[in-house]
């Protein structure tokens, strides 16, 4: 009568394939709890959305300078919430100059005015890193039942960079589209988002030179909105400094602040809403004053 049995050092082995395989496994990734909070950011590596308790923001009534630009996104954002049609927003255009801020300033302005009987607006920000993961993201919040905007900060593409496609199938060119419940809004320091002497040398070395950057600069197209933010007159910079400074009732002496704003932007060599802003925080120290 033989002993069937394996032996020890068999069943030691069999464990240790077995780990090895539940390691190397697709992990199945936890439903998202969407009600935890207004706000999340994507991680791609884990398949997970973080939520943001508090998001880092001002109030858009602090954006100064670019009321035009604030109207339309703010209208855009307003409409889409509501469920009717509204268009991906590109925000390009100087540094500083507000864009990511309005993005969240304008996502906090929409919940905030909108019925208590409605869902409340979800923002999504997903990293410039994990933008070819753009479509596992889309398929996740495509069954929740809120609206949501998914936004990317300072998107650009550099030379050889292929994930720009998955921007562009999900925008518009896929077979699905993107979800009914979802929005793209996407700053960049460039309109294209891609730099000029790389479409320079595309046209140079191509056969067919307007064929040859069709593809990439085709991609701007999927954005139906386009918001330009340009650098700020001196006026249009004080006005920033001086709603700054009364909203956190900073009080000091009105020509000594702007005699001081404008010195402090001639050191950062630009005039923009970051300027301004980062000399508020520098005047509040001096005055002792807490803000935020």
């Amino acid at each position: 009568m033989t002993n069937d049995a394996p032996s020890p050092d068999t069943t030691a082995l069999l464990a240790r394939i077995a780990d090895a395989l539940e390691r190397l496994a697709p992990k199945v990734a936890a439903e998202p709890d969407f009600s935890a909070a207004d706000a999340f950011v994507w991680h791609a590596a884990e398949f997970r959305f973080a939520p943001v308790p508090r998001v880092n923001r001002v109030d858009i009534s602090l954006l100064r300078g670019v009321d035009l630009v604030r109207d339309l996104l703010v209208e855009n954002t307003e409409r889409f919430a509501r469920g009717l049609p509204a268009n991906n927003a590109l925000l390009w255009g100087a540094r500083g100059m507000g864009k990511s801020s309005l993005v969240k300033a304008s996502h906090a302005a929409v919940n905030a005015g909108r019925d208590r009987s409605e869902p409340p607006l979800k923002l999504v920000e997903i990293h410039r890193e994990d933008i070819e993961s753009l479509p596992a993201l889309m398929a996740r919040v495509k069954a929740a039942p809120f609206p949501f905007i998914v936004f990317c900060d300072d998107l650009s593409f550099d030379a050889g960079d292929t994930s720009y496609k998955s921007l562009k199938a999900v925008l518009e060119g896929g077979i699905e589209g993107r979800p009914a419940n979802v929005i793209f809004y996407a700053t960049s320091n460039r309109r294209h988002l891609l730099p000029r002497d790389m479409m320079d040398n595309e046209r140079a070395t191509a056969i067919n030179p307007g064929e040859a950057v069709e593809e990439k600069v085709s991609l701007s197209d999927r954005f139906g909105l386009w918001l330009g933010f340009h650098h700020c007159s001196q006026e249009q910079y004080l006005d920033m400094v001086h709603g700054y400074a009364a909203h956190f009732g900073l009080t000091a002496d009105r020509a000594k602040v702007e005699h001081d704003a404008l010195e402090w932007a001639t050191t950062r060599g630009a005039r923009s809403g970051r300027t301004a802003w980062q000399f508020i925080q520098d005047l509040a120290g001096r005055l002792g004053t807490r803000i935020g």
